[in-house]
């Protein structure tokens, strides 16, 4: 649908006046700041046509305007301006960015919860992988005569541990056999494969062997299934309640009960082309979003993984200073991970 660049103008002072007030936007708003040499009967008229063509709402009896997701949508795609970070927001999201990297998704959480106190909005990030997840390297580590760490590294560089204690005793040389076996035996394989494999090996031991097997190999299968459920990580999710729309419990406690649940991480398509990706209202497919936007970049991780990371806020969000942030946090975790080594197995910490 074409406008006219005056119908483009005001629909853009329309909006960001709006985004600023979280007010309805009347004719005199936009005489006053437009700069159009017009009066405002015909700043009326033209409202009037942008309502009419779905770009503007009139709420209630209101004599103001707000935009309705589909001006909001032409606003994004065709009117706002890029936003070019301050040298103050730059080095904020910098040192934000000076996280030291122990486990995958200890990164992850961290970063959506600077993400939300740089933004004021909740927050969310979860990672993605185009293949799936095997693991890398068993490590049992020694604790006591009758208790050890199970330590297990997946191709995607998240680490899980877990401490065992045995009704009997353990020797060092036993473990190491058992840590041979694990890593010669089970490393590489998917969850699909692991459980066969696990069947076969475990059919051919006998007594304690085929128990610790079985004990260690059925934790890996454990932190497989649970890393391909791609757990969403939120925050702030009490950042809603600063915002004029979610004053009102009837409207944020919709939201609020979907964030702290569990996200069908389905519900957050990955960006394309490192882009960020922006849905408007109507256009996220959970209902409990139907009238709040989406904003997200992604990242990439290494190892056919990348990251999504992103917030959730009124229609009214500044969608350019968003974009702009997610944007540069993104590539700068993006490149984190580019220079993360493998953790040394002394790193590793009982969880």
């Amino acid at each position: 649908m074409d406008l006219s660049e005056r119908k483009k103008k005001i629909l853009r002072v329309i909006i960001e006046h709006y985004i600023e007030t979280a007010e309805p936007v009347g004719s005199k708003s936009i005489a006053a700041t437009a700069g159009l040499d017009v009066s405002p009967a015909t700043i009326r008229s033209e409202m009037a046509d942008l309502e009419a063509m779905g770009f503007l709402e009139q709420p209630h009896t209101s004599a103001g305007r707000v935009p309705s997701p589909q001006g909001y949508r032409i606003y994004v795609n065709e009117l706002m301006d890029d936003y070019r970070l301050s040298i103050q927001e730059t080095k904020r999201l910098n040192e934000a960015l000076h996280m030291k990297i122990h486990e995958l998704d200890e990164v992850i959480g961290q970063a959506g919860r600077v993400i939300s106190q740089l933004t004021r909005y909740p927050s969310f990030a979860l990672t993605s992988s185009g293949s799936k997840i095997t693991i890398r390297r068993f490590d049992l580590l020694m604790v006591d005569h009758d208790a050890f760490i199970i330590v297990i590294m997946t191709d995607t560089n998240i680490v899980r541990n877990r401490l065992v204690r045995l009704p009997t005793d353990l020797s060092e040389a036993q473990l190491q056999l058992l840590n041979t076996l694990l890593n010669t035996t089970f490393t590489g394989l998917t969850l699909d494969e692991i459980t066969p494999e696990l069947m076969r090996v475990t059919s051919h031991a006998a007594g304690e062997a085929y128990g610790l097997i079985s004990l260690v190999v059925s934790f890996a299968i454990e932190v497989l299934e649970g890393l391909e459920q791609h757990t969403i990580h939120t925050a702030g999710i009490a950042c809603l309640l600063s915002h004029p729309e979610y004053q009102s419990l009837e409207r944020a406690a919709p939201l609020m009960n979907y964030l702290s649940g569990e996200p069908d991480s389905d519900l957050f398509p990955l960006p394309e082309d490192n882009f960020p990706e922006i849905l408007i209202g109507p256009e996220n497919v959970a209902d409990a979003l139907k009238n709040s936007s989406v904003v997200m970049a992604s990242y990439d991780i290494g190892d056919g993984m990348r990251g999504i990371i992103g917030v959730v806020g009124p229609t009214r969000m500044d969608y350019a200073k968003l974009t702009a942030r997610l944007s540069y946090f993104a590539d700068g975790l993006s490149h984190l991970f580019r220079q993360t080594e493998l953790p040394d197995r002394n790193d590793h910490k009982e969880e």
